[in-house]
């Protein structure tokens, strides 16, 4: 068949608008992609911003004026394997929730417990930690060793904290505390009968404190379920929730969670 030189330019036309349409459709489809990625919900591009306190140790705490910790350094391993930079926002207990509440940042990583009441609000991760209770009390007493033994019994709790409502709905008398180690001295001097808390609380403060003159108790899960500490998110962000639950995954299958977990609590908490 001959071509004319007018129908060859012709031809040659048609074939460059084609082209053109081709990679206008694929950059559309592209950035079409891109707005429907993960990427799109994170705050600052190429970041992942993670809100906690700094102070909390050894979840997150400045050792030699850097922040470290166990949820410091999880923060640190999620944010590589999404090819992302981990930037910390440190902010104060009391407005650390509502900063997230306000896209101060991407997530919260501080010992975060699900409950149904922050549920209404956010949305979390799978879990990362699950803390199970324990019972602290002074050596050698025999009256009190199980959860079945506090009612009555004074025991020393942070106000507000998942500890103190399990010890008020056991019916035990709850004397305020601010802290684990004013507990545990409350404990030695008979000011109290003991405490309930986290294991991971005792773990951590006996891998660099001595425990002379205390018992520590394991509670079972048939007399308190584990409490789930998780990552939470607002609620718009199911993309980068479900990203972040893929490479929690990755992180526990590889072993890296038990490794955190073993550096800085001398146990492995992470396991249901």
């Amino acid at each position: 068949m001959k071509t004319t030189v007018r129908g060859f330019k012709r031809l040659v036309l048609a074939a460059g608008v084609v082209t053109v349409g081709l990679l206008l459709t694929a950059c559309g489809s592209n950035s079409s992609s891109s707005k429907g990625n993960y990427t799109s919900e994170l705050k600052q591009s190429k970041q992942l911003t993670v809100g906690l306190e700094g102070t909390y140790a050894p979840y997150s705490y400045r050792k030699d004026g850097k922040l470290t910790g166990f949820e410091v350094d999880l923060s640190k391993a999620v944010a590589k394997k999404m090819n992302l930079k981990a930037n910390f926002v440190p902010t104060k207990w009391d407005s650390l929730i509502a900063g997230l509440g306000s896209s101060k940042y991407d997530v919260v990583l501080n010992n975060i417990a699900e409950t149904p009441e922050r549920k209404k609000s956010y949305i979390f991760s799978t879990p990362y930690i699950y803390s199970r209770y324990a019972l602290i009390t002074k050596s050698g007493d025999k009256t009190i060793n199980k959860l079945a033994d506090v009612k009555g019994q004074k025991l020393a709790e942070g106000t507000g904290t998942n500890n103190e409502a399990l010890a008020k709905k056991l019916g035990a008398k709850t004397v305020p505390s601010g802290d684990f180690t004013t507990s545990l001295a409350l404990i030695r001097q008979g000011r109290v009968k003991g405490t309930i808390n986290a294991r991971e609380a005792w773990y951590a403060y006996a891998k660099s404190n001595s425990t002379k003159g205390l018992d520590y108790h394991q509670v079972s899960d048939s007399q308190a379920e584990p409490v789930h500490i998780s990552a939470m998110f607002n609620k718009k962000d199911t993309k980068l929730q479900a990203k972040f639950n893929k490479v929690l995954q990755q992180l526990r299958k590889d072993g890296t969670l038990a490794k955190l977990s073993q550096k800085y609590f001398g146990e492995n908490i992470t396991n249901k």
